[in-house]
């Protein structure tokens, strides 16, 4: 879960959730990661924090956004 008291922003902690649960596996290559809408109602966070967190993953090449359907983890992070 993420602390909104915490020095580290929250949308690198959500990022930081995301990205444990890609490596762990628990997100596999091909998965859709949740959506926004889904992260802002989870993580309690605004749709602006989520798009961060997401930029963040897309960023580091851990995510992929497809317009219209979603971000997926890579295949090959």
């Amino acid at each position: 879960m993420v602390d909104p008291e915490a020095a580290t922003p929250v949308y690198i902690q959500v990022a930081n959730e995301l990205r444990q649960q890609i490596r762990s596996g628990q997100l596999p290559p091909g998965r859709r990661v949740p959506s926004e809408s889904d992260l802002e109602q989870i993580y309690g966070v605004a749709r602006s924090t989520a798009r961060k967190a997401i930029a963040l993953l897309r960023d580091e090449g851990l995510v992929e956004t497809v317009r219209g359907k979603g971000s997926f983890v890579v295949t090959d992070p």
